[in-house]
């Protein structure tokens, strides 16, 4: 199912990798740099336009596709200041965004069709693994506004477990995990295309 017409994607990837060491969203996976593998994502999901919120360092060269990229001259800000920017960039026509994360590259493509097919009157859609919510997080236009809210590296997930009653819950076996150190690049498996 490609996504419905006017859903965007911010991919949040302006972190600054202190627990990788080197620069993460280029750091190789099946060949291709970490941040390639979201991109690709998006992209495959037909989400447009598809924004990424990035280092200002980050050399366009190295990651191909239809995008635009936001720079973020404050990555110390965390999470929070780059998802504010990703969701200011967003075009007028934009009825939704799917924030996706840098550093979840294996994130499965059907667990994003069904975050698109749960889309309703709340503000907020996300996974849902073990009582834990977490991203990738729809975002309905009419409640963009909320990402005001978080600080500092936290993002939507402390703003979701305050207000359970404002998301739609997506079920599935098991989250898919953040790539922080190079030990958890290499731990990382296929996609898990059976969840659905």
């Amino acid at each position: 199912m490609e996504a419905p017409p006017n859903v965007a994607a911010v991919i949040l990837a302006a972190g600054e990798s202190r627990r990788f060491g080197t620069p993460k969203q280029l750091a190789l996976l099946d060949g291709r740099p970490m941040l390639q593998h979201v991109l690709d994502l998006a992209m495959g999901a037909g989400l447009s336009p598809v924004l990424a919120v990035v280092p200002p360092w980050l050399d366009p060269a190295a990651i191909s596709g239809s995008i635009s990229l936001i720079r973020n001259h404050q990555p110390e800000r965390g999470l929070s200041h780059s998802l504010r920017l990703g969701v200011a960039a967003l075009p007028p026509q934009s009825e939704a965004v799917v924030i996706l994360l840098g550093d979840q590259p294996r994130v499965s493509p059907a667990d994003v069709e069904a975050l698109l097919a749960a889309r309703g009157p709340r503000p907020l859609v996300a996974l849902r693994a073990d009582g834990r919510l977490a991203p990738p997080v729809v975002i309905e236009r009419g409640h963009f506004s909320i990402v005001a809210e978080p600080t500092g590296d936290i993002g939507l997930r402390e703003l979701m477990e305050a207000h359970p009653d404002w998301v739609t819950a997506v079920d599935v076996p098991e989250h898919t995990p953040d790539v922080d150190t190079p030990e958890d690049l290499a731990a990382l498996t296929p996609p898990l295309e059976w969840r659905r």
